[in-house]
């Protein structure tokens, strides 16, 4: 048997991490700005986070939700407490497209509705429900209709005010759009958006899946526009490479048995990650981190001639190109030995652990001006 080709991957194989650091079976050193679609949050094999995966791996790794798991209450009053949302309920899940999943079926159950409003260059995920209401056609099959969900403008307050109505069952959108190419959600477009959905009786959906948990500077970065989403999604940072996601679900939900389900969510491995991952987050004050390191590199990618533009918040950061981006991703790769992602043809993508410090932060800055600069002058 052989894999099924879908991803187009680079000849480089890591086999060992540390920090923001990778090494590949060959030994060479690479420095992490990507940590695996921003999933490595509070960097490689972190001690506190391997000792308590350890720990729980010698005591019980799994069993179903029909029995108690504390390690569940603990992570949804941590997330909670160091979140801000004290008030809100936790359904823990696999994923970010589960998260979603389970977000859009809530809001239905909700209010009986069905109509869903997405916006331009959304990604949410590829399974149904999530797909359908991810702007992007060639992953969209026949089978997940999208008949209802009526995609906008990103960031237009007035396409919103004209498009919304009593159908409409949600509205989901990014705080921070991550494969549609670092795009913020406008402080005036989101508090628009939780006014209409107050007015209309629609559920407001905040995917936080990329752009949560501390990665913008604050914990989620719709935080920024001082609202409260009905329903909030979030995973990759979550677990720091252990497969885990959650919706932060408003009081106004009720729970019923049956509901919602999952045979892997919340499992005891996974509670371990999160709960380690919110340990460390807090302790080492990564949130503040993020901020003041991700501004530190946002202000000097903006004194670097022949960037077009730079975006983003705290440690989530595009730099757009007026030409393709992928010649200086590969030299940064390949020459520089710098990880980095790509968001669409001329954005470079960074998503670094949250324990990112300023001197690996000059070391990017630095290899990268120089392949700019070099490209340049040989055009």
């Amino acid at each position: 048997m052989k894999l099924f080709d879908v991803y187009p991957i680079y000849n480089i194989e890591p086999v060992r991490a540390q920090g923001s650091y990778v090494w590949d079976n060959e030994a060479t050193k690479y420095l992490d700005l990507y940590g695996g679609h921003a999933v490595i949050s509070i960097g490689h094999a972190h001690p506190h986070y391997v000792e308590k995966l350890t720990e729980q791996l010698n005591k019980i790794g799994f069993y179903s939700n029909s029995v108690r798991i504390s390690m569940q209450e603990e992570l949804a009053e941590k997330l909670g407490a160091l979140s801000g949302y004290q008030d809100y309920a936790l359904f823990l899940c696999n994923s970010g497209a589960e998260a979603n999943e389970n977000a859009l079926k809530l809001a239905s159950f909700h209010n009986g509705r069905k109509k869903v409003i997405a916006f331009s260059k959304a990604f949410h995920g590829r399974t149904a429900g999530a797909v359908a209401v991810t702007d992007n056609k060639s992953i969209v099959a026949p089978i997940n209709s999208t008949d209802h969900v009526q995609f906008l403008p990103f960031n237009d307050v007035a396409a919103l005010e004209q498009a919304m109505n009593e159908e409409v069952c949600a509205v989901i959108v990014e705080g921070i759009q991550g494969v549609g190419g670092v795009n913020v959600s406008s402080e005036d477009f989101l508090q628009k958006a939780r006014q209409l959905c107050d007015k209309y009786g629609a559920v407001l959906i905040l995917d936080s899946v990329q752009c949560g948990y501390g990665r913008s500077g604050k914990f989620f970065s719709h935080q920024y526009a001082g609202i409260h989403p009905d329903l909030i999604t979030t995973a990759k940072g979550m677990g720091n490479g252990f497969p885990i996601g959650g919706v932060l679900i408003h009081p106004k939900f009720k729970a019923s048995y049956g509901l919602l389900g999952t045979t892997f969510g919340g499992n005891h491995l996974a509670c371990a990650a999160g709960i380690a991952v919110l340990d460390v987050i807090k302790e080492e004050n990564l949130v503040e981190n993020a901020a003041k390191v991700g501004d530190y590199i946002m202000n000097q990618l903006k004194t670097i001639s022949n960037i077009k533009e730079v975006r983003g918040r705290g440690l989530m950061i595009g730099i757009e190109f007026e030409g393709s981006a992928d010649p200086i991703r590969k030299e940064l790769l390949f020459d520089h030995h710098i990880f980095t992602g790509a968001s669409g043809k001329n954005t470079i993508r960074l998503l670094p652990s949250l324990a990112l410090q300023r001197k690996d932060a000059d070391h990017f800055l630095e290899n990268l001006e120089k392949i700019i600069t070099k490209n340049y002058i040989m055009k």
